[in-house]
């Protein structure tokens, strides 16, 4: 365990350099960068816009993928020139990025073309004949290959590639930062590869999948897992991002998982509930769990245990009609007012993929609201039945959850629905100080460098949160609202 970092103040400050880890999330719109010490304390921070991506109706997503160095090298260079001189020097760095986007680079890492996006639809024909040859190997992983899957967009490349050349090689994002941090080719971590096909189960890239897309075997990066020392920063990139030659390059996660290990959820049992403009649970389980309906599916943790989670196609977008503005004043009227009398499933668009998965499902409305504070409230609730429904269905397939459930997102942000979920779900929740994907990428660079695990590096840097306790007085006319609203899942034939 590392010795407390001293505090910017302290007269030790200036003469004992402290240890830091920097963590680099590569966004769509972004790259940010943050500086963290032992204790989580953030220390220096930086920002540097991209290019918005490219976006058509054919289902066409790219972006210029000879942008993604020179914007995290400048937002880098902020946070490394924000630092106290003498003062605190960072010993290792990790990246995490978007999932499932990829590019083709020549032998030294130069891309050849723009990047295909995580939301890139081109491979949806090629990602379904990936999932019919692979078939018993998906099922026994609890994976089912997406239409946005990365791997039909590696089988994309080597159809549309015709001119590239015989030292190309397909980089996920985080590849090519790392390549460039340390002047030479590094291995791609388990999360970012899962999309691409890789196998974390048998701990290898599909080989009779590739061989019948036609992908190249050499085309594909070695594997390893999250957190793993991949170099050091060669003295190239130490001119260009002000980190010290010889700071440690450890391999990051996709920014969910990164953003789950930034919540401290990061040991058996332990869940976070995300609620952003979609929900996502996600948490951690000793055995690889498998789902029937393909709602849940897992990544692999860096210690070897499992990631299961799922994504709604509702959340915070439930309240997207509403003028931001508007949204304080309704949850004061909506919390003098009490349980909504009316029972909402507040999906705004077509079909829902957890914790059910229904093609046909549209979201309703089970009586007539009194008032907006009415509406508004039914709506805060239906989220919270859709979470409990979620941790219903986890518990079905034999996963144990312990409380109090983690909370991040910015729904997490409203005190009034934060206590709707606890209540609906009869445990507290323990809203996280900083779920960020940068942060999560520092947690992995100190894993192995200020901390032997992420399980210790979690509980020393992410703090103690929020705990928001259940309101018992309101909990029986919830349980009510919530037996009607999956009688009606039901009904429909949904659940």
């Amino acid at each position: 365990m590392p010795s407390p970092a001293p505090a910017p103040g302290d007269q030790h400050f200036a003469t004992a350099a402290t240890p830091l880890v920097a963590g680099i999330d590569v966004a769509t719109a972004a790259v940010r960068v943050v500086c963290l010490d032992a204790r989580g304390t953030v220390y220096a921070e930086g920002r540097a816009a991209l290019p918005q991506p490219v976006r058509d109706g054919g289902g066409r997503s790219e972006q210029d993928a000879t942008r993604w160095w020179p914007a995290a090298a400048e937002a880098l260079r902020q946070a490394t020139a924000a630092l106290p001189a003498r003062g605190a020097e960072v010993t290792a760095v990790a990246v995490s990025a978007t999932s499932g986007t990829l590019v083709l680079a020549d032998g030294d890492g130069r891309p050849l073309g723009p990047a295909l996006m995580y939301d890139d639809r081109r491979a949806a024909d090629l990602n379904a004949e990936a999932q019919h040859r692979g078939s018993s190997r998906w099922q026994a992983l609890g994976l089912t290959v997406g239409p946005t899957a990365a791997l039909g967009r590696a089988a994309w490349y080597a159809r549309h590639a015709a001119d590239r050349p015989g030292a190309a090689r397909l980089v996920h994002t985080p590849d090519l930062l790392g390549r460039r941090l340390t002047g030479e080719p590094v291995a791609t971590d388990w999360s970012h590869a899962l999309k691409t096909g890789y196998d974390p189960r048998a701990g290898e890239w599909p080989g009779e999948v590739l061989d019948a897309l036609g992908i190249p075997a050499h085309w594909l990066p070695p594997v390893q897992p999250p957190a793993t020392s991949v170099g050091t920063v060669c003295a190239e990139a130490a001119a260009e991002t002000g980190l010290p030659v010889g700071c440690d390059v450890r391999l990051g996660m996709t920014d969910g998982c990164a953003g789950q290990l930034a919540t401290g959820a990061v040991a058996p049992g332990q869940f976070v509930g995300v609620l952003g403009t979609t929900y996502v649970l996600k948490g951690v389980t000793r055995d690889l769990v498998t789902d029937p309906a393909g709602a849940l599916y897992s990544h692999r943790h860096p210690d070897g245990w499992w990631l299961p989670g799922g994504a709604s196609n509702t959340g915070g977008e439930a309240l997207a009609h509403r003028a931001v503005e508007r949204l304080p004043a309704l949850d004061e009227a909506a919390a003098a007012r009490g349980p909504a009398s009316c029972v909402s499933y507040p999906l705004r668009r077509e079909g829902e993929r957890f914790p059910f998965v229904a093609g046909a499902a549209r979201g309703f409305t089970l009586g007539t609201p009194a008032d907006d504070a009415d509406r508004h409230r039914a709506d805060l609730e239906g989220v919270a039945f859709l979470e409990r429904l979620a941790l219903e269905r986890v518990a079905a397939l034999g996963v144990p959850v312990d409380a109090p459930l983690y909370a991040a997102g910015g729904g997490s942000r409203s005190p009034l629905w934060t206590r709707i979920r606890a209540t609906v779900l009869g445990v507290p929740l323990r809203v996280a100080d900083r779920a960020e994907t940068a942060f999560g990428a520092a947690l992995l660079a100190a894993t192995g460098t200020l901390y032997d695990g992420v399980e210790e590096a979690a509980a020393a840097m992410t703090g103690e949160g929020r705990l928001v306790e259940p309101v018992p007085e309101e909990k029986a006319a919830l349980d009510d609202s919530y037996a009607r609203f999956t009688e009606e899942l039901t009904a429909r034939g949904w659940v």
